[in-house]
């Protein structure tokens, strides 16, 4: 009788194990889905930094000044420029948020946008996600 208990025992922590390890896989999914499914519709890329990325193919003169159009757009002073070894730093302030914005140039006609926003101590990546989205409205005539 000891040995049928014992082999029940077995047979319900293994259940309960597996059941937890499948709840927490479960549990995951969906957010690494909402993450990938976001930025991937518009070609944005999202860290879970909250720092948001976009190629463009256009030249860094163009996307700086859509970059710039774009903050004046959502009503966001820009700062300062500063030039980078490899492109332009942009920094704006909004609402207790420090904005920066790096364009990097890959070639003559291909520019990566950075876009980071942060509140306090906080990323709100739903700022930097929409500034990427403005800028992309402006360059393409939206």
């Amino acid at each position: 009788m000891s040995n049928t208990r014992d082999t029940a025992v077995v047979r319900n922590t293994l259940a309960l194990l597996l059941l937890l390890f499948a709840g927490s896989l479960a549990g995951c999914d969906p957010v690494s889905l909402t993450v990938f499914g976001v930025g991937s519709a518009t070609g944005v890329q999202h860290t879970l930094s909250g720092i948001s990325y976009r190629t463009f193919t256009v030249p860094l003169s163009k996307v700086q000044s859509a970059v710039v159009s774009a903050l004046g757009r959502m009503d966001i002073k820009v700062g300062s420029k500063e030039k980078t070894e490899n492109g332009m730093l942009i920094k704006a302030r909004a609402s207790g948020r420090d904005i920066e914005i790096e364009l990097e140039s890959i070639s003559p006609s291909t520019t990566r946008m950075r876009s980071i926003a942060r509140n306090g101590a906080f990323m709100d990546a739903s700022t930097a996600y929409e500034i990427i989205v403005q800028t992309e409205k402006v360059i393409g005539g939206g």
